[in-house]
């Protein structure tokens, strides 16, 4: 072992001093002796004969703070960690793949899961112990973590056969869990409405959503009930949407002053937020956003979309152009303090002469809604105020507008939370893939610009030697990229390549793909690894099918090569995208809302593409006024391809007439007469029956 560590507060690095994440960082002043993830801590724990620690978290977690400056940060508690056992820790976004199968212990041991997810295995990588936060003292029905430090090791020490015994059950539930599931048979139209006859039960008609405290967000369900209502015409699936989408932007959970979410609420009425801000979050709300404002025309839905994009693009970019992980919850050492207010605060921020229509606007209390300070939510709308003020609705709109730069320009001035300021593909992707759509239907050039660059920074500094990384931060990582990194990056290209109206993202779209086939297809399985074929080798070679707060790598791989088959006409991609949703059939019975984006896949999957060919002349006018008709209608199951007439699949044979911009618009490869006005377009378009279905 090493020498020991010095106690509480120093600033004496362990092993994790040469690491490249900010979360693993965090701990390299820890007098617990931490290793990175890797063989050298298992070799290390096999000579000594010692159990290994494996403690996962991730920087924005406020409860991995809490038990870091509780525990790992206490000479006491780390003399006994250093002396009885091997520690690493592990940085769950840069190591999912840990991550997914240690998780699957702890819930095959207690049925709960989260974060700081603390799990002991054998030297040969095998759980058999493991649990989330533990405090310092016994409280809440939960041992202490020196209680449960002494006991693992003695049960280690003095039961090695039952230690043993119990790794080789658990190891083998995780196997089963991250296994391959049974093959179900052809998913039918039957089993997308009784999912959403599930999510409908399940919803909360009076704040949205679905469930009790805590409270998500969702996207990904709330992208499967439009779809569902786009295809069935379902105005129960649309009114739940729409209602959730309205409360969680009137509520704590949004940042009505910065914009952007925070990860979830502790209450069920979106009041008040775990105050963390995530990067993949806020992505895959802005789409849903977006999408729920391509239906209904609702300006607020647009103001949402675009005030969530421009704190990406604000708070969370990178000077490269990438984009960071997150924002934590806390700062001056205090969950939430940046974020909320009080009656004094707000007259300081807004003056006298504002600060009352601000605090009824906001709902700013003496005693507040958290810890004494006030969660900022819409209390009142601008007519509401404008009427118990006595002011016309326009100056009202006026005074809201200037309150909220002047409460945004307090709110800098106060210690901001650390951000993550690593750069992941996966979650690049996401963002890439929500301001290309944005920007092409809101016309934010701004937008397609920024995913352009986003795009540029992946290939030029993540894939050395022509192969994906997973993270960067002052450099490219070590570790390959996962099968997320692969299908998120090929969804945002094909987005990119119709945003941009540029068909060499969509080359590039089916070169990524066809390197995820090579990289992580199990053809015995009919689905794909989470983990490379190259990749470390692990106790469990995971695979992921439920969707988590991002979708499953399988569910974002079969719309991949679902959407391949649109844009090419060929088989193969099809052919492998229903094998997915075959191995997964059975999910969607059992428990629908833990697979959505899988059932958002095996719509488009059902649905009959509509494709559509925009041949460019080189006259941009003419180009946008055709680009318009279609980006300003929310039809999931259709593809766009622009460009040179035979600069991609769609587009061979196309030809420009009496040397106009063109459009062919097509069903499953059966074309209309091609058509030169925007007008013709709209007509064309809108005579597709949205229901339209294909077999499985």
């Amino acid at each position: 072992m090493s020498a020991e560590p010095p106690g509480r507060g120093s600033t004496v690095p362990n092993r994790l001093e040469n690491e490249k994440s900010p979360y693993l960082l965090q701990h390299a002043g820890n007098p617990v002796d931490w290793y990175p993830w890797g063989m050298e801590a298992l070799e290390h724990a096999r000579n000594q004969h010692l159990p290994v620690l494996v403690s996962i978290g991730y920087s924005a977690c406020h409860w991995c703070h809490v038990m870091a400056h509780e525990s790992f940060e206490d000479a006491d508690v780390a003399r006994f960690m250093n002396q009885h056992f091997v520690n690493i820790k592990v940085d769950r976004e840069e190591r999912p793949d840990v991550d997914s199968i240690y998780m699957s212990a702890v819930q095959a041991l207690s049925g709960q899961g989260g974060w700081p997810l603390n799990v002991f295995l054998t030297s040969a990588g095998k759980p058999f112990f493991g649990g989330t936060y533990f405090p310092p003292e016994p409280r809440h029905g939960l041992p202490s973590w020196t209680q449960v430090l002494e006991g693992v090791s003695a049960v280690f020490q003095e039961s090695p056969d039952d230690v043993e015994h119990n790794a080789e059950v658990l190891t083998n539930a995780v196997r089963q869990s991250q296994g391959s599931n049974v093959a179900f048979g052809d998913l039918e139209e039957k089993h997308l409405l009784g999912a959403v006859d599930t999510a409908i039960g399940q919803g909360d008609w009076q704040h949205g959503g679905f469930g009790g405290a805590p409270k998500f967000p969702q996207p990904l369900a709330i992208e499967f009930l439009l779809q569902a209502h786009h295809r069935f015409g379902r105005q129960d699936s649309l009114d739940l949407a729409l209602l959730t989408l309205a409360r969680m932007s009137e509520g704590g959970i949004y940042d009505h002053l910065g914009g952007g979410f925070h990860r979830y609420a502790v209450d069920s009425v979106w009041l008040v937020p775990h105050f963390e801000k995530m990067l993949y979050d806020n992505a895959l709300l802005a789409r849903v956003y977006l999408y729920a404002f391509q239906i209904t025309g609702n300006p607020r839905l647009r103001r949402v979309v675009e005030e969530t994009l421009d704190y990406l693009l604000r708070d969370l970019r990178a000077s490269e152009g990438s984009f960071y992980c997150s924002e934590d919850a806390d700062s001056e050492g205090k969950e939430g303090v940046y974020y909320v207010w009080n009656p004094q605060s707000v007259a300081q921020a807004v003056g006298p002469e504002l600060a009352a229509l601000a605090r009824a606007r906001y709902g700013v209390t003496e005693g507040g809604n958290f810890e004494g300070k006030t969660v900022l939510t819409v209390r009142s709308g601008a007519e509401e105020l404008a009427e118990a003020f006595g002011l016309d609705v326009a100056d009202a709109e006026a005074s809201l507008r200037d309150i909220d730069v002047r409460m945004l320009a307090a709110r800098r001035c106060r210690v901001r939370p650390q951000t993550d300021s690593k750069t992941l593909v996966s979650w690049n992707a996401l963002a890439i893939r929500a301001l290309a759509e944005a920007g092409s239907v809101l016309k934010r050039q701004d937008y397609i610009d920024a995913a352009l660059t986003a795009t540029e920074f992946i290939f030029r500094e993540m894939r050395p030697a022509g192969k994906l990384v997973r993270s960067f931060r002052s450099g490219p990582g070590s570790v390959p990229a996962f099968l997320d990194d692969y299908a998120f990056l090929a969804e945002a290209l094909i987005a990119l390549s119709q945003a941009a109206a540029d068909p060499a993202h969509l080359r590039t779209a089916r070169e990524i793909s066809q390197e995820m086939i090579e990289r992580f297809w199990d053809e015995d399985a009919g689905s794909f690894f989470d983990t490379p074929r190259d990749g470390e080798s692990l106790v469990v070679r995971p695979r992921s099918l439920f969707d988590n707060p991002i979708p499953s790598g399988n569910a974002s791989a079969a719309r991949v090569l679902l959407l391949l088959e649109a844009l090419t006409g060929e088989a193969e991609p099809r052919r492998k995208a229903l094998s997915v949703l075959r191995a997964a059939g059975s999910l969607v019975e059992k428990a629908p809302l833990g697979v959505p984006y899988l059932l958002c896949a095996a719509d488009l999957a059902l649905a009959t593409p509509i494709q559509i060919a925009v041949t460019d002349v080189g006259n941009r006018d003419e180009l946008d006024g055709m680009l318009d008709e279609v980006f300003k209608r929310y039809r999931p199951n259709a593809v766009l391809s622009v460009g040179a007439s035979e600069a991609s699949p769609l587009l061979v044979g196309r030809q420009p007439i009496e040397g106009k911009t063109t459009a062919y618009v097509c069903e499953h490869f059966s074309c209309q007469f091609p058509v030169t006005e925007p007008a013709a377009l709209a007509r064309q378009l809108d005579g597709i029956r949205p229901n339209g279905s294909r077999s499985s």
